[in-house]
């Protein structure tokens, strides 16, 4: 499928997804603004570069709009609807607005091609293994806790992984507690679940990408323990929660019976080794992205069996808006600087 690529600042990591799929799809060209980067991004690329979406040739098959839409106050939900009414599919990535994302899938409908809205972090190989164990232990247990957190910039996904791993994020409910830090405070419930969550609601104007605490953190917690993605490239954990039975409390018999659990690991790290933030950034998040253009290629290819997620996709926009609108304006950082730190070695305890 011939593929455009819409936007050059994130769109770097679509470029590279795509040529990660070379068997599926084939790079036709990038859209931009005709900046000294985009005509870059276009060379390396050896493609051509469209700076008008009327420029874009009628072979195009699929549209990867990485642009910002206007919930983010960007042109994107406009170009991927220009995009679906010339009858090219449209993969676009989040956030979205509501009302937004509700049009151009019925402009999609309208003029026969698919839309989806993409959210790599969903794709995220540790998260996809949170997700996983999350619904295998909600099968034997009723989740009795969330805790959270994540930089403002990815609020979105948050919700969209909390939401897959219950199986529905309603009801919900969101009301700002107070700050600590950095942070605001946020409780309620998704999915009916109680929700501790805190948000970096802080943002670097000329550098909005960086200056992140972290990305997404949660812990779904059970009577037997809890189960923490520890940020979106892993690791995955599970704690079982500490239980003294009354054989170690009154003999401290630590060979009876009812204290056979307690040989077990105090923490169990599920199969995903985190990557290095170079393999995070130029390997696990391109390939996430594919997985969301197969998903879209599925759909036009074969209609009548492809999933239908539109529906929660609408109410994952709704639920992002009513957190955002209770979470009020970022803080503003005032030209912070990046001072990495080394890992801490072994003698230095």
């Amino acid at each position: 499928m011939r593929t455009v690529v819409c936007g050059t600042t994130f769109g770097q990591s679509y470029l590279a997804a795509v040529a990660g799929l070379a068997g599926e799809f084939e790079l036709a060209g990038v859209l931009g603004r005709g900046s000294a980067r985009s005509e870059e991004t276009a060379r390396r690329a050896g493609v051509p570069l469209w700076t008008d979406v009327e420029e874009v040739p009628d072979q195009v098959d699929i549209a990867c709009v990485v642009v910002r839409s206007s919930s983010m106050g960007g042109p994107g939900s406009e170009l991927a609807r220009t995009l679906l009414s010339r009858g090219v599919h449209v993969l676009q990535e989040q956030p979205i607005h509501h009302d937004d994302l509700m049009e151009s899938f019925k402009t999609a409908r309208a003029h026969g091609v698919r839309y989806r809205m993409g959210d790599l972090y969903t794709q995220l190989p540790a998260v996809r293994t949170w997700m996983a164990a999350a619904r295998k232990l909600i099968a034997r247990q009723r989740p009795v806790y969330l805790d959270a957190a994540c930089a403002v910039q990815v609020s979105f996904p948050l919700l969209h992984l909390l939401g897959e791993a219950l199986g529905s994020v309603r009801p919900w409910r969101f009301a700002v507690a107070g700050t600590s830090g950095p942070f605001t405070l946020v409780t309620g419930e998704v999915g009916g679940v109680q929700v501790t969550l805190r948000v970096q609601n802080e943002i670097a104007p000329n550098d909005p990408d960086n200056h992140t605490h972290l990305l997404t953190r949660a812990t779904l917690g059970f009577e037997g323990g809890g189960l923490a993605l520890h940020d979106a490239h892993g690791p995955v954990s599970w704690t079982p929660r500490l239980h003294i039975p009354d054989s170690v409390r009154g003999s401290f018999d630590f060979t009876a019976p009812d204290a056979g659990h307690l040989s077990g690991p105090s923490t169990a790290f599920l199969a995903v080794a985190p990557p290095s933030y170079r393999d995070f950034l130029a390997e696990v998040l391109p390939s996430a992205i594919g997985r969301d253009l197969l998903a879209l290629r599925e759909a036009v290819l074969d209609p009548m069996n492809a999933p239908r997620p539109e529906p929660f996709h609408l109410a994952l926009c709704r639920m992002w808006q009513d957190l955002t609108a209770e979470l009020g304006y970022a803080t503003l950082l005032d030209d912070p600087e990046h001072r990495p730190v080394p890992v801490p070695g072994p003698g230095d305890a």
